[in-house]
């Protein structure tokens, strides 16, 4: 049960926080995206495994699992593949250009002063262009915010994969506006 009283319990994470405020949910749906689905040279589906990892990083699970669960969509992976994401992607197919922007976004979760020279020329040396080095750093820290969003306010999560399904399709292909 959420910290505070939500007009329907029923939704879940930031669904229930959204239907709470709908005036701050509209800036909020309209971040969201642009990071994930505007444009950016970072495909959607990679940006998607930035903010699941984040996620994971931030131990929020409902973060980390639907947007693990509209990675698999654009990927079309079988939603078992969400736990790879926690696993450094041992199974799923990432490029070592994704890894260090995977790396720059896992320094920015522990703070944004973490992220040094030597992380951004690693990243430029795979070929990360300086607008893929810009979204990789927005989105990390844009889910920062997110995650301490649902999390602070106690929201509930489905445990199971499954239970992310229509939403992971829902987010991939229709988006968050």
């Amino acid at each position: 049960m959420a910290h505070i009283t939500l007009p329907d319990e029923t939704l879940p994470g930031i669904v229930g926080l959204f239907n709470f405020r709908p005036e701050t949910a509209a800036p909020l749906r309209l971040l969201a995206e642009t990071l994930l689905r505007g444009e950016s040279p970072i495909a959607s589906s990679e940006r998607e495994l930035i903010a699941s990892y984040v996620s994971h990083l931030n131990n929020c699970h409902f973060c980390h699992t639907s947007h693990g669960a509209a990675a698999m969509a654009h990927l079309a992976c079988d939603l078992d593949l969400i736990d790879d994401i926690k696993e450094g992607f041992k199974t799923i197919s990432v490029s070592t250009k994704l890894r260090t922007l995977l790396y720059i976004a896992s320094k920015v979760q522990k703070g944004g002063k973490h992220v040094l020279e030597e992380d951004v020329a690693a990243a430029r040396a795979e070929g990360a262009t300086d607008q893929e080095i810009h979204d990789t750093v927005l989105i990390a820290a844009a889910f920062c915010m997110f995650n301490r969003y649902v999390d602070g306010l106690g929201t509930w999560a489905p445990e199971e994969h499954e239970g992310y399904r229509e939403m992971g399709q829902r987010m991939a292909f229709k988006g968050y506006v």
